[in-house]
């Protein structure tokens, strides 16, 4: 099989990160980024199919700005055997820009899968994947937790508010990946070494502007001091008529 995975390069989620002079973006110095999570569901599938296939190539592209390479290489290290950088030095804030470029670069080739994360954890746009797949005309099914392959055909199941939702496609066709479809494997050290003579292409690009714009970004509201009330059973009463009263839970 065929498989073209696009990856994206997202803060740690546990790195403290700070807003920048700009008041519109996030202050980089420090921050650790990696390979959104969700994206590794997207590689993890794609080396499995193509393991399960006996041949084939599972492709890595990403969006993002020269540093951007590392998290290709930790694509390269898990088992993926090329990547492609589509440099920019900012990645914009529609996520139908970001679709534009990745369709056309997608569109020179054919493919048999291609597999996006349901979300990026920095933005949580959940749009680009789906984007993607009306912009080259193929069939699309997002989140899914659950993949079966046959042939040109394909089974995905997602999981929908009280119940499992299952979708019959043909292949080609794009995916967006969930929790629960598989475990991701860790980077052996053979294939970090192995990474490293992989060939990644590095290709300029120039995304529109689109039509939003990040007006600015502020951190959430600081949370309250707690309070103890008392202790044990005669604290009960209190703590009822506070939440009652002042927290208005109840």
């Amino acid at each position: 099989m065929k498989i073209a995975v696009c990856i994206k390069r997202v803060p740690d989620s546990e790195t403290r990160v700070k807003i920048a002079a700009d008041g519109k973006s996030l202050d980089e110095a420090g921050v650790k980024f990696v390979l959104n999570p969700y994206d590794e569901f997207a590689v993890e599938e794609a080396l499995r199919r193509k393991e399960q296939a006996g041949a084939g190539e599972v492709a890595v592209f990403c969006l993002g700005p020269a540093a951007a390479q590392e998290t290709i290489r930790t694509a390269l290290a898990m088992g993926a055997d090329r990547g492609v950088l589509l440099s920019v030095d900012k990645i914009p804030a529609d996520p139908l820009e970001s679709a534009k470029v990745l369709a056309a670069e997608l569109k020179s080739s054919s493919w048999d899968l291609i597999l996006f994360g349901r979300m990026a954890i920095d933005d949580y746009n959940t749009q680009v994947g789906t984007l993607v797949a009306e912009l080259l005309d193929l069939p699309c099914v997002s989140a899914v937790s659950h993949l079966d392959i046959e042939g040109a055909k394909g089974v995905a199941e997602r999981e929908i508010e009280g119940g499992i939702e299952v979708v019959d496609f043909p292949l080609p066709a794009v995916l967006t990946t969930d929790k629960g479809l598989n475990e991701p494997r860790y980077p052996a050290l053979k294939g970090i070494m192995a990474a490293k003579k992989k060939p990644l292409d590095i290709k300029p690009v120039q995304p529109g502007t689109g039509t939003l714009e990040i007006a600015a970004l502020t951190p959430p509201p600081a949370r309250k001091e707690g309070r103890i009330v008392g202790e044990g059973a005669g604290a009960v009463g209190e703590l009822v008529r506070l939440l009652r009263e002042e927290a208005k839970v109840l």
